[in-house]
């Protein structure tokens, strides 16, 4: 598997849902114009009901936004998520998620609002090491262009 080497520069985005209402996470969606978010929570459930999956993905659908929960992306892994990116279920998730995002404008979402305090940090890391454009989305009015920290 070439994980997107050689296959052209994808670019994605993140954001997490935090304590956001419905409407404003929608409201930033559509600000940055992203049509395909993909869920990359390993359990797609939420204390708030609108983020809950089925929840999650009807609110999504009647805005035109299309959603993928991708489990082999999400975190709270045994050994810690950096070993698992060397599984070959991460690998078959990171390839499916490069595929998703050649075709249309894609986020990937978690719960937490801080990409670096979360799983997203990594993933954007191996995402970045591969030659793929990342920004994370703050708010509606903020975003940070991921760079590799060494």
């Amino acid at each position: 598997m070439d994980e997107g080497r050689g296959s052209g520069v994808v670019n994605i985005w993140t954001i997490g849902t935090s304590t956001r209402s419905i409407e404003e996470f929608i409201e930033i969606l559509k600000k940055y114009e992203i049509k395909l978010l993909v869920d990359i929570r390993r359990f797609p459930t939420s204390r708030f009901d609108h983020f809950k999956k089925e929840n999650l993905e009807r609110y999504l659908e009647g805005e035109g936004i299309k959603y993928v929960h991708l489990e082999e992306l999400g975190g709270y892994r045994r050994g810690g998520y950096e070993k698992y990116m060397e599984s070959d279920d991460f690998k078959k998730g990171l390839e499916k998620l490069l595929e998703l995002a050649k075709e249309s404008r894609t986020a990937i979402m978690c719960a937490e609002l801080l990409f670096f305090r979360c799983h997203r940090r990594y993933l954007s890391d191996k995402l970045v090491e591969l030659g793929n454009n990342v920004t994370h989305i703050i708010d509606g009015k903020r975003t940070y262009e991921h760079r590799i920290r060494g």
